[in-house]
């Protein structure tokens, strides 16, 4: 009786009432369409109640996502501490020869300048790409690729980043999304019939999944494909906007609308499903190259099919089954452009340091001026921590991590906005001559917006992070509330929970530490991430606990939510990154101890703030009259203060 009056009394499992099981279902109802895409999972009707019960708790406990599983106010290490590195000595000795000459190619050969005026990648460059493999990095050698890593292709991204976004968007909607899906979800004839020809570069692929009227909103594509009465083809109709590669590409994988037919229910449901298409198969057309405000090498153009015959073994995956291609390949490649970024990062340093350490103003060289010293230290900063998501999270997947899909998300978020502060402070340290065409930098501050717009936009990705950690605690408490029912069975279970909550109620905190698995200089920091995350995983219950399955409206909360759960995040790849250091004694070991101290103390500043911002009523009031500013602004179809002249 005592304990369940406890967990009562923690209000873990019932608000008014209402089971809050049932936020669960609210939550998973209302998610935009990528998030349900990736929660997707087969209904266990065939399993009793107490086998689907058990599974889900199993599901749910056996979490090795370290972001996920602070949603639950939990720290699983499994995939952050120590540092992980899956390159095997042949692996790391191969990556090795590469990066010199392909390092050496880009310094060369390539020209962004001149790819940027043209609009287009230069022949020499493009047939160079090719000659090393550039285009099938991922591509099983059996099959005329390179047969990388993830890690090893997110080292040799990483140069690309750093020479040339141009040249990377061109490659990376060639193999990270143009052709990943036949990678992923191929059958071994589709492998074996497309693949050689792709590595080689001698055809070039587009992922297209954008729309007219579907953006971000991936599920309301108009796209339409039906299968013909004698089941050899389906006949493709619609078109694709802003599609990389659109008017060079000879493969690309589309999105359709297709009528699937429930055997069980005999309903016909329009559901996505992916399709290998051929410019070859006829009524596939293209618009005129875009004219873009970045990344002008690459080519960007509508496409539109029209009548095309797909074959039906053209069919990607399963049918219906688009939605889990889709979502897969962005997920599996966003970790790829927290790399490149990275290498852009490292370039804006390069140039911003040789002009900080020559330029004397007021008789003193101006990166001993605060002002100065304090930028260099930002963008570092962020730099380090980029580099050490980006790393962490490939090493993960080249282990064979199942669980990322939040961690690419941040990655994407963090990268895509870490390196245009850092690329916009050179522009500042450079000042007048940041600006000017022949630095250089401007083209990558125009190359480098479209990062927080494509691949999911950062907006979306937030609540994204936000809705699939919330379903995830959800589901957590719906265990708990199950476990209760059979208390003696679940004994364990009910006093872990139950002491960690007695344990915050009296201020002591719910336990969870660091401490062993950091190093000992850093065990501050490493604290640091416990305390947040034990903060974390509360207000993430208390906002279930209040909103209930209308969480998903709330959205000035959920990105409070989601910056929290980027920092925390953050802050655990730092810890981990430079503990490593500090235990193998490297050269840079303190220069590293001292950007992971200074980065986890303002970022768990921000983690603070943001928890509190979920529950204060001054903040909440301030959400208040933001959407009553919005509402007036969009009803006046714009400004409504006049001058103050009066005119």
């Amino acid at each position: 009786m005592s304990m369940l009056a406890v967990a009562r009394g923690g209000s873990i499992l019932v608000r008014n009432g209402v089971p809050l099981a049932r936020v669960k279902y609210g939550v998973s109802r209302a998610v935009s369409s990528v998030t349900e895409a990736v929660l997707e999972k087969p209904h266990a009707t065939s399993k009793t109640a107490t086998q689907a019960a058990a599974a889900e708790t199993t599901a749910v406990t056996g979490s090795k996502s370290f972001a996920a599983s602070i949603f639950k106010g939990e720290l699983s290490m499994h995939q952050v501490l120590p540092y992980p590195n899956a390159l095997n000595e042949e692996q790391s000795q191969f990556l090795q020869e590469l990066v010199d000459p392909v390092s050496k190619f880009f310094e060369e050969v390539n020209n962004p300048a001149a790819n940027d005026t043209l609009e287009k990648v230069e022949d020499v460059t493009m047939q160079g790409l090719k000659e090393m493999g550039a285009f099938g990095l991922q591509v099983p050698t059996e099959l005329g690729g390179l047969g990388l890593t993830n890690t090893q292709y997110a080292r040799l991204v990483d140069i690309v980043g750093q020479h040339d976004l141009g040249v990377g968007i061109t490659l990376g909607a060639h193999q990270s999304i143009g052709f990943k899906g036949i990678l992923l979800f191929g059958n071994p004839e589709q492998k074996k019939k497309y693949l050689p020809k792709l590595a080689s570069g001698e055809l070039i692929a587009a992922y297209c999944l954008t729309e007219p009227a579907s953006g971000s909103d991936a599920a309301s594509i108009k796209t339409r494909a039906v299968r013909s009465a004698c089941g050899k083809y389906y006949t493709l109709n619609g078109s694709k906007i802003w599609i990389s590669n659109g008017g060079i590409a000879e493969i690309f994988t589309v999105f359709a609308k297709t009528p699937v037919r429930n055997d069980a229910t005999g309903e016909t449901k329009d559901k996505i499903t992916a399709f290998i298409v051929e410019r070859s198969f006829g009524g596939v057309t293209n618009g005129a190259p875009e004219k873009k405000m970045g990344i002008k090498a690459s080519n960007t153009a509508e496409v539109y099919f029209e009548d095309v015959r797909v074959p039906a073994e053209n069919l990607l995956g399963e049918l219906g089954g688009g939605f889990k291609v889709a979502m897969n390949i962005l997920n599996n490649g966003r970790f790829g452009m927290a790399a490149a970024l990275n290498g852009t990062m490292k370039a804006s340093i390069s140039k911003a340091i040789e002009h900080a350490a020559n330029r004397t103003q007021f008789g003193s060289k101006i990166h001993t001026y605060g002002t100065i010293q304090e930028k260099i230290a930002r963008m570092i900063m962020l730099q380090y921590t980029t580099e050490a998501m980006a790393y962490m999270i490939s090493a993960n997947m080249d282990s064979g991590a199942t669980e990322f899909q939040i961690e690419a998300a941040i990655s994407k978020v963090f990268a895509s906005e870490a390196a245009w502060k850092v690329t916009d402070e050179c522009i500042q340290i450079l000042g007048g001559m940041g600006f000017m065409k022949d630095c250089g930098v401007e083209r990558v501050m125009r190359d480098l917006r479209i990062f927080r717009i494509f691949e999911g936009t950062n907006d979306i990705l937030r609540l994204f992070v936000a809705l699939t950690g919330i379903q995830g605690a959800g589901k957590h408490l719906q265990v708990l509330q199950k476990a209760l029912k059979n208390p003696i069975g679940n004994f364990g279970t009910i006093m872990g929970e139950v002491g960690k909550r007695a344990r915050r109620s009296v201020g002591l905190g719910s336990g969870l530490t660091l401490k062993g698995s950091v190093h000992p200089k850093l065990e501050s920091s490493g604290e640091l991430v416990a305390k947040g995350v034990d903060q974390f995983g509360a207000s993430v219950e208390g906002l279930l606990l209040k909103h209930g399955k209308k969480i998903v409206d709330e959205q000035f909360l959920l990105n409070r939510v989601a910056e929290a759960a980027i920092d925390l995040y953050a802050m655990v790849a730092v810890v981990s990154r430079a503990s490593r250091s500090l235990s193998q004694g490297t050269p840079t070991a303190e220069h590293e101890r001292l950007v992971c101290e200074t980065w986890c103390l303002e970022a768990s500043e921000r983690v603070s703030l943001n928890l509190r911002a979920l529950t204060n009523s001054t903040v909440l009031q301030t959400f208040k009259n933001m959407r009553a500013i919005s509402a007036a602004t969009v009803d006046n179809d714009g400004v409504l203060a006049p001058n103050p002249l009066g005119f």
